[in-house]
């Protein structure tokens, strides 16, 4: 598919949201009653309330800022980190930290099935959740004061912020509710706010410590259910006919504008010519959060800087961004078989939801030819098998106990056999699909802890060989005058989760972690025709080298060194001249 030169796209305005101060309301209920289930804790370890979707992949990583200080965040005595291999766009132009476009061509997934030796993958065994990120205004998040949305006028320390993902999500893997697709065959994308309701001296509301508004980006722009903490339920995550899909191979054009009625996600689809959006507006439902009792008000959500300087960032966010692109990892184990049922139920609302065929445990496959993994867990949280990073390779964990806070991998959890399956929606039987014997690893910690999944092997990214799917091609982001960001800077919170890390000295913080066979990263090719742009001759890839590439940055080098001054827990590389616009990619490898 031909595509129009970047100069000729609409990159339209900068941001129209009054710059005026909203005022924290901390201690005011809202006019919102939070449900018994809802979004109120994406980490589903609310004490108070459930949580729909239970599945912390798609969460933001937090860290706990006390008086200044950052340390690995617990969310009612459970680490909730992630691993966010990230590259952060700078600019100091008026309009960069709130409208931008991206160019991006989504993989295209083999034709036959993934096999548990990782000889054939498929991408959501890669990433859960390519994202674009950026900071928000929200005076009732961390650290509960007031913001001006769209200026540099915030103190990153001082104003209320909370994190924008733009996710997509690859198919084969559904349903979205307790696994990670929206379709056996096509991509979707969804708009995520996520919030903190914690104070700058380190005080938390563990009844609804990180609320998140949610909807997919929709062809009609309404969203499918309710997007606040308070009020989701199980058609939130439901995709309906109106839920914009997205083919393997499709190429799109990602624009994020913040007009006056809202902070707008666009993604039109260049190959189909479809088009899908979602405004965060009080009219569609989007409220933020009291920490005072969980409580929402109806509010419409704005970009919270005027500019992507280093320094205009989300305080309390792992990653140091910004206008951030990114590729969530390790939340795939492909099997053998899995074992161990631990069916999901549960009530929001007036709606309920049953996947009776939910397991515990990974057998074989990325565990090991004859091996059996993680879990089961009991209804207490704990767990059998547990284990955590070691120095050459999962070692065993010191405690059983999920709850206890350690960075373990206690159950490989959720896990999916191979084909069709039956759930249960509001009463009736819906037929659910897992490409693979599959495992999530999100169910009673975050991710895969002993780095010995999918994401940690060299040869199961895209290499050009058809047993693997295509690489992610991303050009851009443009900013609103169709100009490049100018720096860079390679990022990634794989730190947090090693349990071998000092996150305050920044010893044994390493990029791979100890005991991981391979640590995917960024890379530079030259353009295919099909992301035709004036601009930049080169796009942007991540994974492992391809047949095309350009430029690796020192592959898992480039992510630099632990950030000890800040959170060492997040390693970062320099600030370097953006070198997509360099013309390195002109003329023959």
């Amino acid at each position: 598919m031909g595509l129009a030169v970047i100069c000729q796209l609409s990159l339209t305005g900068t941001a129209g949201a009054a710059a005026v101060a909203t005022t924290a309301k901390a201690a005011t209920a809202g006019s919102i009653a939070p449900n018994k289930a809802g979004e109120l804790d994406c980490n589903a370890r609310s004490p108070k309330y459930a949580t729909i979707r239970a599945m912390a992949a798609t969460c933001t990583d937090p860290v706990k800022v006390v008086n200044g200080k950052r340390f690995r965040f617990e969310d009612n005595e459970q680490y909730i980190g992630h691993d966010e291999p990230s590259v952060k766009f700078i600019s100091s132009t008026p309009g960069s930290g709130n409208t931008m476009t991206y160019l991006t061509k989504i993989p295209v997934d083999p034709r036959k099935s993934p096999t548990p030796s990782g000889s054939v993958t498929n991408y959501g065994e890669l990433s859960v959740a390519p994202w674009f990120g950026l900071p928000m205004c929200d005076p009732l998040s961390f650290p509960q004061g007031a913001c001006v949305p769209d200026s540099d006028a915030n103190n990153p320390n001082g104003a209320g912020s909370a994190f924008m993902e733009l996710q997509l999500y690859p198919p084969g893997y559904t349903p979205f509710v307790d696994s990670m697709s929206c379709s056996k065959t096509q991509w979707c994308a969804a708009l995520n706010i996520d919030s903190l309701e914690c104070s700058a001296n380190g005080a938390c509301n563990n009844d609804c410590i990180e609320p998140v508004n949610f909807s997919y980006l929709q062809t009609n722009g309404v969203p499918p259910g309710p997007p606040n903490p308070q009020q989701t339920d199980v058609s939130t995550f439901t995709p309906n006919a109106h839920t914009l899909k997205i083919n393997g191979g499709d190429v799109l054009r990602v624009s994020i504008t913040d007009p006056p009625q809202g902070f707008t996600t666009t993604i039109r689809d260049l190959t189909t010519h479809q088009t899908g959006f979602m405004t965060a507006s009080a009219a569609n439902g989007f409220a933020d959060t009291s920490m005072a009792d969980c409580s929402g008000t109806p509010f419409t959500f704005h970009a919270e800087y005027s500019t992507a300087k280093q320094q205009n960032q989300v305080p309390w966010a792992a990653l140091e961004g910004g206008v951030l692109m990114q590729q969530e990892i390790g939340h795939a184990e492909v099997c053998n078989s899995v074992t161990n049922k631990d069916p999901l139920a549960f009530t929001g609302g007036s709606q309920t939801f049953s996947d009776p065929n939910n397991f515990d445990t990974c057998v074989g496959g990325t565990e090991g030819p004859n091996a059996k993994g993680e879990g089961p867990c009991d209804a207490t949280g704990i767990c059998q098998n547990a284990t955590t990073e070691g120095p050459n390779g999962p070692v065993a964990c010191p405690t059983n106990d999920s709850n206890s806070g350690a960075l373990c991998e206690f159950a490989d959890g959720s896990c999916f056999q191979q084909g069709a399956r039956t759930a249960t929606i509001n009463g009736a039987p819906v037929t659910e699909f897992s490409a693979a014997n599959f495992c999530l690893a999100g169910r009673f910690q975050n991710g895969d802890l002993d780095f010995d999944g999918t994401s940690y092997q060299s040869f199961t990214w895209p290499n050009g060989s058809r047993k693997h799917p295509t690489a992610f091609d991303y050009a851009g982001p443009f900013q609103a005058n169709g100009k490049l960001y100018p720096q860079i800077q390679f990022e990634t919170n794989v730190g947090a989760s090693e349990a071998l890390c000092n996150t305050t000295t920044g010893a044994g913080c390493t990029v791979p972690p100890a005991g991981s066979k391979f640590y995917p990263f960024w890379s530079l090719s030259p353009q295919p025709s099909a992301l035709g742009s004036r601009i930049t001759s080169c796009v942007w890839n991540f994974g492992n080298v391809l047949p095309r590439t350009f430029q690796t940055f020192g592959k898992d080098a480039q992510y630099g060194v632990p950030d000890v001054a800040r959170f060492a827990g997040t390693s970062t590389s320099p600030v370097v001249a953006n070198p997509e616009g360099s013309g390195v990619c002109r003329g023959p490898i």
